[in-house]
Formats: structure tokens, sequence, C-alpha cells
């Protein structure tokens, strides 16, 4: 009890990682879903473009993903293959919104789209001028990022922000490497026209997931799972 206790989870080889978590290991689990949370937020994000509906898909891909993952093989790595898992979650989701839609268009019932604001959280103390800059600026490029193509959006998220390997994101995908190419490419050609590039140095910043956002999803997933 004492050895586990002390077990370094973040240096497991991830083929141990998913046995431990199959086995319903909870700080295997924790581990997991705490090192994956900001890659899955900003993939879900970059097809749902809602924060809410992001951290719906997230939480639903874990459950799917922890269900299932004594079946994970190890032919990719775990973030991979739980990237895929919440892609294609997202995926469903848009899907089934544009059946929704369909439906109450052939109805002729009027909908509207009502993307909210939720990805910049205002601060009620004023900022220093550096930071409010930065705040800005951040601003601005999730806003274009926001507004290019979904099939350049996702790929530009994966590999420019969240640093995958074009292998890794075609994997994730599901899509031919030379794809992931040509879409990062007329992505950065897209954005260029709108933004500077000093912009590059605030990617990192771009749509948070921690501190309290990480660790309120780690906790209602871990509830959910019955730990």
């Amino acid at each position: 009890m004492t050895a586990q206790a002390k077990r370094d989870y973040s240096v497991l080889k991830d083929a141990e990682l998913a046995g431990l978590c199959a086995r319903r290991d909870p700080e295997a689990v924790r581990q997991v879903i705490t090192e994956n949370n900001q890659r899955l937020f900003r993939a879900a994000w970059s097809i749902l473009k809602d924060r809410g509906e992001a951290e719906e898909a997230m939480q639903a891909a874990y459950l799917s993903a922890f269900t299932s993952i004594d079946r994970f093989e190890g032919r990719s790595s775990l973030t991979t293959w739980l990237t895929r898992i919440v892609i294609n979650e997202a995926l469903g989701r848009v899907r089934s919104k544009r059946r929704r839609r369909a439906l109450l268009g052939a109805e002729g019932v009027p909908v509207l789209d009502t993307y909210r604001e939720k990805l910049m959280a205002g601060s009620e103390t004023p900022l220093p001028d550096a930071a409010v800059a930065r705040e800005q600026l951040r601003r601005l490029l999730e806003r274009a990022v926001a507004g290019l193509p979904e099939i350049f959006r996702t790929v530009f998220v994966l590999r420019e922000i969240e640093g995958l390997s074009v292998e890794d994101t075609s994997e994730a995908l599901e899509i031919p490497a030379a794809t992931v190419k040509t879409r990062l490419l007329r992505a950065k050609r897209r954005l260029q026209e709108a933004l500077a590039p000093e912009v590059h140095e605030a990617l990192t910043g771009t749509f948070p997931f921690a501190g309290a956002d990480c660790a309120a999803l780690t906790t209602r997933v871990m509830d959910r799972l019955g730990y």
C-alpha cells in the first residue's frame, strides 16, 4: 500500500498506465485525465467552437475511453488514442446538431446559432498595460482561429498549438499525412491575412483549460467513474 502511494505515475509507459486504469487504479485515471485535459479541450473546441460543449464532449470521451481502455493496444500513444476519441465525439455532436437543424428547418422553425463568449473570462481588476495587450492579442487570435473552416481549424490547433506531429495528427483525424500538411499550410495562409507574425508567441496561452477548470473536469469524470 505504501509502495503504491509513492509510485510516480508520470513516468509510467502508456501500456502500463492503461493497464492500471483498466484495473481501476484511481491515481492512474487521475494522471491520464490531468495530463490530457488541455489537449483534448483544444481538440474538442476546434470542432465545436463552444467551451461548454467542448467540456461535455471531453467528459463523454473520457467515460467512453475508460470503459474500453482494456482494449488499448498501444499501436499509437495513449494521448493520440484519446485525442481520436474526443474528436469523434465532437464530430458526432456536430452531425447530431445538423440533423436537428434540418428537422427543425423542415418544420419551418427558425434556428439561431448562439455561440457565447465563454473563452475569455473578464477580470474585475485592472491589468498592467502589457497584460492587457497580451489579453487583447489572445482574443484576436482565438477569434481568427475560430473563423477558420473546420477542416483547417482542427489541423491548425493540433499541429501548431498542441504540437502534435504530422503522423499523430494524421492518425487522430484519420486523414493522410499529406492532407495534414496541406490543410496546415492553407490555415496559416488564411491567418496571415489578419494576424501579424509575432502572434505566434501568444499561441501557447490560447484556449486555456487549466487550474480550476482542469481540476473541476477531472473531479467530474472521477465521480462519474465511481472513484
